[in-house]
Protein backbone atom coordinates (compact mmCIF):
# COMPACT_ATOMS: atom_id res chain seq x y z
CA UNK A 1 0.00 0.00 0.00
CA UNK A 2 3.10 2.43 0.84
CA UNK A 3 4.57 1.46 -2.46
CA UNK A 4 0.61 2.23 -4.23
CA UNK A 5 0.78 5.93 -2.72
CA UNK A 6 4.14 6.75 -3.36
CA UNK A 7 3.49 5.80 -7.34
CA UNK A 8 0.35 8.09 -7.03
CA UNK A 9 1.64 10.75 -5.20
CA UNK A 10 3.43 12.46 -8.06
CA UNK A 11 0.03 12.31 -9.76
CA UNK A 12 -1.90 14.14 -7.50
CA UNK A 13 0.43 16.90 -6.99
CA UNK A 14 0.56 16.88 -10.74
CA UNK A 15 0.14 21.19 -12.19
CA UNK A 16 -2.94 20.68 -13.50
CA UNK A 17 -3.37 24.37 -15.35
CA UNK A 18 -0.36 23.23 -17.08
CA UNK A 19 -1.86 19.82 -18.07
CA UNK A 20 -5.27 22.07 -19.10
CA UNK A 21 -3.11 24.16 -21.10
CA UNK A 22 -1.13 21.42 -22.80
CA UNK A 23 -4.46 19.34 -24.02
CA UNK A 24 -6.15 22.28 -25.17
CA UNK A 25 -3.02 23.15 -27.64
CA UNK A 26 -2.95 19.50 -29.03
CA UNK A 27 -6.48 19.43 -29.26
CA UNK A 28 -6.17 23.06 -31.35
CA UNK A 29 -3.42 21.46 -33.27
CA UNK A 30 -5.54 18.34 -34.47
CA UNK A 31 -8.38 20.80 -35.39
CA UNK A 32 -6.42 23.20 -37.26
CA UNK A 33 -4.02 20.42 -39.31
CA UNK A 34 -6.68 19.16 -40.18
CA UNK A 35 -8.31 22.38 -41.76
CA UNK A 36 -4.28 23.05 -43.16
CA UNK A 37 -4.54 19.93 -45.11
CA UNK A 38 -7.72 20.18 -46.96
CA UNK A 39 -6.26 21.80 -50.18
CA UNK A 40 -4.23 19.12 -50.35
CA UNK A 41 -6.32 15.71 -49.37
CA UNK A 42 -6.65 14.39 -53.26
CA UNK A 43 -3.16 14.16 -53.61
CA UNK A 44 -1.84 12.71 -50.86
CA UNK A 45 -1.56 8.95 -50.12
CA UNK A 46 -1.77 7.08 -46.58
CA UNK A 47 -2.95 8.84 -43.29
CA UNK A 48 -4.00 12.54 -42.98
CA UNK A 49 -1.96 14.25 -41.38
CA UNK A 50 -4.59 14.80 -38.42
CA UNK A 51 -4.71 11.33 -37.93
CA UNK A 52 -0.78 10.75 -37.22
CA UNK A 53 -0.94 14.10 -35.13
CA UNK A 54 -3.43 11.71 -33.29
CA UNK A 55 -1.04 8.79 -33.25
CA UNK A 56 1.64 10.74 -32.06
CA UNK A 57 -0.24 12.27 -29.23
CA UNK A 58 -1.45 9.20 -28.59
CA UNK A 59 2.09 7.65 -28.18
CA UNK A 60 2.95 11.06 -26.04
CA UNK A 61 0.70 11.01 -23.14
CA UNK A 62 1.67 7.63 -21.23
CA UNK A 63 5.30 8.75 -22.11
CA UNK A 64 3.95 12.03 -20.82
CA UNK A 65 2.89 10.96 -17.69
CA UNK A 66 5.82 7.96 -16.96
CA UNK A 67 8.26 10.51 -17.23
CA UNK A 68 5.90 12.88 -14.54
CA UNK A 69 5.78 9.75 -12.40
CA UNK A 70 9.64 9.52 -12.96
CA UNK A 71 12.09 11.18 -10.33
CA UNK A 72 13.80 13.74 -12.21
CA UNK A 73 16.80 13.52 -10.06
CA UNK A 74 17.96 10.08 -11.00
CA UNK A 75 18.92 11.69 -14.46
CA UNK A 76 21.55 13.48 -12.41
CA UNK A 77 23.03 10.08 -11.85
CA UNK A 78 23.33 9.37 -15.81
CA UNK A 79 23.79 12.96 -17.44
CA UNK A 80 27.38 11.27 -19.61
CA UNK A 81 25.14 9.14 -20.80
CA UNK A 82 22.63 11.53 -22.12
CA UNK A 83 24.74 14.10 -23.43
CA UNK A 84 27.00 11.79 -25.32
CA UNK A 85 24.17 10.33 -26.71
CA UNK A 86 22.75 13.41 -27.82
CA UNK A 87 25.88 14.01 -29.84
CA UNK A 88 26.54 10.92 -31.38
CA UNK A 89 22.62 11.37 -32.56
CA UNK A 90 24.08 14.76 -34.01
CA UNK A 91 26.41 13.27 -35.18
CA UNK A 92 25.32 10.45 -37.33
CA UNK A 93 22.37 12.29 -38.94
CA UNK A 94 24.53 14.21 -40.87
CA UNK A 95 25.73 10.64 -42.51
CA UNK A 96 23.17 8.72 -42.39
CA UNK A 97 20.14 11.13 -42.72
CA UNK A 98 17.54 12.42 -44.78
CA UNK A 99 17.34 15.52 -46.40
CA UNK A 100 14.27 17.77 -46.18
CA UNK A 101 13.71 21.00 -47.35
CA UNK A 102 16.84 21.74 -47.44
CA UNK A 103 18.29 20.07 -44.40
CA UNK A 104 20.00 16.80 -43.06
CA UNK A 105 18.07 16.41 -39.77
CA UNK A 106 16.10 13.03 -39.72
CA UNK A 107 16.20 9.89 -39.33
CA UNK A 108 14.04 8.00 -41.60
CA UNK A 109 12.38 5.07 -39.25
CA UNK A 110 9.45 3.97 -41.73
CA UNK A 111 6.70 5.03 -39.74
CA UNK A 112 8.21 7.81 -38.16
CA UNK A 113 11.25 10.86 -39.11
CA UNK A 114 13.14 11.12 -36.49
CA UNK A 115 15.03 14.51 -35.76
CA UNK A 116 18.32 14.33 -33.16
CA UNK A 117 17.61 17.84 -32.67
CA UNK A 118 14.83 18.22 -30.60
CA UNK A 119 16.19 15.76 -28.21
CA UNK A 120 19.41 17.58 -27.93
CA UNK A 121 17.47 20.42 -26.65
CA UNK A 122 15.62 18.68 -23.86
CA UNK A 123 19.81 16.51 -23.22
CA UNK A 124 21.61 20.28 -22.88
CA UNK A 125 19.23 21.41 -20.43
CA UNK A 126 19.44 18.71 -18.25
CA UNK A 127 23.00 18.85 -18.77
CA UNK A 128 23.72 22.72 -17.74
CA UNK A 129 21.22 22.00 -15.24
CA UNK A 130 23.27 18.75 -14.02
CA UNK A 131 26.28 21.03 -14.45
CA UNK A 132 25.20 24.32 -12.66
CA UNK A 133 23.72 23.23 -9.72
CA UNK A 134 26.78 21.89 -7.74
CA UNK A 135 27.17 23.61 -4.95
CA UNK A 136 30.65 23.57 -4.83
CA UNK A 137 30.97 25.81 -8.05
CA UNK A 138 31.27 29.05 -8.85
CA UNK A 139 29.05 30.20 -11.51
CA UNK A 140 30.35 33.41 -11.57
CA UNK A 141 33.69 32.34 -12.43
CA UNK A 142 34.82 32.57 -16.30
CA UNK A 143 35.94 28.47 -15.81
CA UNK A 144 32.27 27.71 -15.27
CA UNK A 145 31.01 29.98 -17.96
CA UNK A 146 33.33 28.73 -20.26
CA UNK A 147 32.73 25.17 -19.77
CA UNK A 148 29.15 26.34 -20.37
CA UNK A 149 29.29 27.56 -23.32
CA UNK A 150 31.20 24.64 -24.47
CA UNK A 151 28.67 22.28 -23.53
CA UNK A 152 25.97 24.11 -25.69
CA UNK A 153 28.52 25.11 -28.51
CA UNK A 154 28.97 21.10 -29.17
CA UNK A 155 25.39 20.62 -30.50
CA UNK A 156 24.78 24.28 -31.27
CA UNK A 157 27.59 24.02 -34.34
CA UNK A 158 26.42 20.43 -35.18
CA UNK A 159 22.56 21.44 -35.87
CA UNK A 160 24.08 24.49 -37.72
CA UNK A 161 25.60 22.15 -39.38
CA UNK A 162 22.85 20.26 -41.08
CA UNK A 163 21.66 23.44 -41.70
CA UNK A 164 19.28 24.11 -38.65
CA UNK A 165 19.43 27.65 -38.17
CA UNK A 166 15.82 27.93 -36.13
CA UNK A 167 16.47 25.26 -34.13
CA UNK A 168 20.20 26.48 -33.15
CA UNK A 169 18.87 29.58 -32.37
CA UNK A 170 17.35 28.27 -29.54
CA UNK A 171 20.21 26.50 -27.22
CA UNK A 172 22.05 30.07 -26.93
CA UNK A 173 18.60 31.44 -25.60
CA UNK A 174 18.63 28.25 -23.55
CA UNK A 175 22.33 28.54 -22.03
CA UNK A 176 21.75 32.32 -21.27
CA UNK A 177 18.77 32.23 -19.24
CA UNK A 178 20.21 29.23 -17.26
CA UNK A 179 23.39 31.23 -16.54
CA UNK A 180 21.08 34.44 -15.73
CA UNK A 181 19.75 32.58 -12.81
CA UNK A 182 22.71 30.74 -11.63
CA UNK A 183 23.63 34.38 -10.76
CA UNK A 184 26.07 35.32 -13.09
CA UNK A 185 26.80 39.17 -13.02
CA UNK A 186 25.21 41.34 -15.69
CA UNK A 187 28.74 42.24 -17.18
CA UNK A 188 29.29 38.97 -18.26
CA UNK A 189 26.03 38.74 -19.92
CA UNK A 190 26.70 42.13 -21.78
CA UNK A 191 29.93 39.83 -22.77
CA UNK A 192 28.50 36.85 -24.26
CA UNK A 193 25.64 39.99 -26.07
CA UNK A 194 28.49 41.77 -27.25
CA UNK A 195 30.59 38.77 -29.05
CA UNK A 196 27.54 37.62 -30.62
CA UNK A 197 27.24 40.50 -32.75
CA UNK A 198 30.88 40.38 -32.81
CA UNK A 199 30.75 36.64 -35.04
CA UNK A 200 27.60 37.96 -36.60
CA UNK A 201 30.05 38.37 -39.87
CA UNK A 202 30.96 35.35 -39.68
CA UNK A 203 27.92 33.89 -39.23
CA UNK A 204 26.69 34.89 -42.49
CA UNK A 205 29.14 33.77 -44.52
CA UNK A 206 28.45 30.24 -43.13
CA UNK A 207 24.73 30.75 -44.24
CA UNK A 208 23.38 28.93 -46.62
CA UNK A 209 22.24 30.94 -50.33
CA UNK A 210 18.58 30.10 -49.57
CA UNK A 211 18.69 31.40 -45.44
CA UNK A 212 20.63 34.46 -46.47
CA UNK A 213 17.91 35.43 -49.18
CA UNK A 214 14.73 34.86 -46.47
CA UNK A 215 17.11 37.67 -44.67
CA UNK A 216 17.04 39.61 -47.23
CA UNK A 217 13.57 39.10 -47.92
CA UNK A 218 12.70 40.49 -44.02
CA UNK A 219 14.73 43.53 -44.72
CA UNK A 220 13.12 43.99 -48.35
CA UNK A 221 9.99 42.45 -49.07
CA UNK A 222 10.03 43.10 -52.48
CA UNK A 223 13.12 41.62 -53.08
CA UNK A 224 12.06 38.24 -54.01
CA UNK A 225 8.73 38.14 -54.01
CA UNK A 226 7.92 35.15 -56.41
CA UNK A 227 10.49 32.61 -54.13
CA UNK A 228 12.27 33.67 -50.95
CA UNK A 229 9.67 35.94 -50.22
CA UNK A 230 6.37 34.05 -51.12
CA UNK A 231 5.85 32.20 -47.64
CA UNK A 232 6.20 35.32 -45.65
CA UNK A 233 3.77 37.64 -47.55
CA UNK A 234 1.28 35.06 -48.14
CA UNK A 235 1.42 33.87 -44.27
CA UNK A 236 0.94 38.01 -43.88
CA UNK A 237 -1.99 38.02 -46.03
CA UNK A 238 -3.38 35.33 -44.31
CA UNK A 239 -2.95 36.69 -40.63
CA UNK A 240 -4.33 40.38 -41.62
CA UNK A 241 -7.05 38.80 -43.92
CA UNK A 242 -8.28 36.71 -40.57
CA UNK A 243 -10.03 40.16 -38.92
CA UNK A 244 -11.59 39.75 -35.83
CA UNK A 245 -13.98 36.47 -36.11
CA UNK A 246 -12.06 34.82 -38.73
CA UNK A 247 -13.30 32.79 -42.01
CA UNK A 248 -14.41 30.15 -40.57
CA UNK A 249 -12.76 26.52 -39.70
CA UNK A 250 -11.89 25.27 -43.08
CA UNK A 251 -12.87 28.04 -45.15
CA UNK A 252 -9.26 30.07 -45.46
CA UNK A 253 -8.63 30.89 -49.13
CA UNK A 254 -4.97 30.80 -48.45
CA UNK A 255 -4.19 27.82 -48.07
CA UNK A 256 -6.96 25.97 -49.74
CA UNK A 257 -6.02 28.12 -52.83
CA UNK A 258 -2.20 27.21 -52.29
CA UNK A 259 -1.21 30.40 -52.08
CA UNK A 260 0.06 29.01 -48.63
CA UNK A 261 1.71 26.25 -49.43
CA UNK A 262 0.25 22.90 -47.94
CA UNK A 263 3.67 21.28 -47.51
CA UNK A 264 4.41 24.16 -44.51
CA UNK A 265 0.88 25.62 -43.47
CA UNK A 266 0.49 23.07 -41.00
CA UNK A 267 3.96 22.70 -39.67
CA UNK A 268 5.84 26.48 -40.21
CA UNK A 269 2.91 28.46 -40.73
CA UNK A 270 -0.04 26.52 -38.71
CA UNK A 271 -0.32 30.09 -36.77
CA UNK A 272 -1.13 31.73 -40.04
CA UNK A 273 -4.09 29.23 -40.68
CA UNK A 274 -5.31 30.16 -36.96
CA UNK A 275 -5.19 33.52 -37.56
CA UNK A 276 -7.18 33.09 -40.56
CA UNK A 277 -9.83 31.06 -39.97
CA UNK A 278 -10.27 32.40 -36.32
CA UNK A 279 -9.20 35.75 -36.85
CA UNK A 280 -8.23 38.42 -33.87
CA UNK A 281 -10.36 35.82 -31.45
CA UNK A 282 -8.44 32.76 -32.21
CA UNK A 283 -4.87 34.33 -32.17
CA UNK A 284 -5.59 35.69 -28.77
CA UNK A 285 -7.42 32.07 -27.11
CA UNK A 286 -4.08 30.51 -28.73
CA UNK A 287 -1.06 32.77 -27.03
CA UNK A 288 -3.39 32.83 -24.02
CA UNK A 289 -2.70 29.10 -23.61
CA UNK A 290 0.69 29.79 -24.37
CA UNK A 291 0.66 32.65 -21.62
CA UNK A 292 -0.63 29.82 -19.08
CA UNK A 293 2.43 27.17 -20.12
CA UNK A 294 5.04 29.71 -19.39
CA UNK A 295 2.97 30.55 -16.01
CA UNK A 296 2.92 27.37 -14.88
CA UNK A 297 6.55 26.93 -15.68
CA UNK A 298 8.23 29.94 -13.85
CA UNK A 299 5.94 28.89 -10.81
CA UNK A 300 7.29 25.83 -10.96
CA UNK A 301 10.89 27.04 -10.83
CA UNK A 302 10.03 29.49 -8.38
CA UNK A 303 8.34 27.07 -5.92
CA UNK A 304 11.17 23.88 -6.29
CA UNK A 305 13.31 23.94 -3.54
CA UNK A 306 15.96 21.65 -5.52
CA UNK A 307 18.67 24.11 -7.60
CA UNK A 308 18.47 20.63 -10.31
CA UNK A 309 14.93 21.24 -10.53
CA UNK A 310 14.94 24.94 -11.05
CA UNK A 311 17.71 24.49 -13.73
CA UNK A 312 15.12 22.62 -15.72
CA UNK A 313 12.56 24.49 -15.38
CA UNK A 314 13.79 27.52 -16.48
CA UNK A 315 15.61 25.82 -19.28
CA UNK A 316 12.20 24.18 -20.65
CA UNK A 317 10.66 27.87 -19.94
CA UNK A 318 12.99 29.08 -21.93
CA UNK A 319 12.73 26.70 -24.66
CA UNK A 320 9.16 26.97 -25.04
CA UNK A 321 9.35 30.52 -25.12
CA UNK A 322 11.49 31.10 -27.81
CA UNK A 323 10.04 28.73 -29.63
CA UNK A 324 6.39 30.24 -29.68
CA UNK A 325 8.12 34.13 -29.96
CA UNK A 326 10.23 32.89 -33.12
CA UNK A 327 7.41 31.11 -35.14
CA UNK A 328 4.13 33.69 -34.33
CA UNK A 329 7.26 36.66 -35.11
CA UNK A 330 8.04 35.07 -38.96
CA UNK A 331 4.58 34.33 -39.13
CA UNK A 332 3.73 38.39 -38.94
CA UNK A 333 6.26 39.63 -40.69
CA UNK A 334 8.38 40.56 -37.49
CA UNK A 335 11.47 38.27 -37.94
CA UNK A 336 12.75 36.15 -40.80
CA UNK A 337 11.64 32.97 -41.94
CA UNK A 338 13.43 30.41 -39.86
CA UNK A 339 11.85 26.95 -39.61
CA UNK A 340 11.04 26.92 -36.25
CA UNK A 341 7.22 25.13 -35.92
CA UNK A 342 5.00 26.10 -33.28
CA UNK A 343 4.76 24.30 -29.92
CA UNK A 344 1.80 21.06 -29.07
CA UNK A 345 0.03 22.30 -32.81
CA UNK A 346 2.09 22.14 -35.89
CA UNK A 347 2.52 19.10 -37.58
CA UNK A 348 5.12 16.75 -36.35
CA UNK A 349 6.07 13.19 -34.91
CA UNK A 350 9.39 13.67 -33.25
CA UNK A 351 8.42 17.56 -32.50
CA UNK A 352 5.29 16.76 -30.76
CA UNK A 353 6.81 13.89 -28.93
CA UNK A 354 9.78 15.86 -27.39
CA UNK A 355 7.58 18.76 -26.43
CA UNK A 356 5.30 16.48 -24.15
CA UNK A 357 8.39 14.62 -22.65
CA UNK A 358 9.84 18.29 -21.67
CA UNK A 359 6.74 19.10 -19.94
CA UNK A 360 6.78 15.99 -18.30
CA UNK A 361 10.30 16.54 -16.84
CA UNK A 362 8.71 19.86 -15.39
CA UNK A 363 5.76 17.88 -14.55
CA UNK A 364 7.92 15.85 -12.44
CA UNK A 365 10.07 18.81 -11.15
CA UNK A 366 6.31 20.13 -10.07
CA UNK A 367 5.24 17.07 -8.12
CA UNK A 368 8.50 16.87 -6.17
CA UNK A 369 8.41 20.59 -5.66
CA UNK A 370 8.89 20.49 -1.71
Amino acid sequence: MADLVRLIRPVRRMDWLCLGAMLCLLGTGVVFIYSAGLGSESANSGLPQWIKQLIFIGLGIPAYLMLTLFDYRHFKDVIPVIYSGAILLLIAVLFFGITINNATSWFDLGFITFQPAEVSKIALVLTLAAYLCDPLRNTRSLKTVGIALILGAVPFLLILRQPDFGTAMILPCIIVSMLFISGLPWKFLGMLGLLAVLTLPIAWTLLKDYQKERILVFFDTDHDPLDAGWNMKQSMLAVGSGGLTGKGIGQGTQNLLGFLPTTVAPTDFIFSVIAEEKGFIGSVWLITLYSLLFICLARTALRTSDPFGRYIAVGILTMLFMHVTINVSMTIGLMPIVGLPLPFVSYGGSFVLSMMLALGLAQSVHARRD
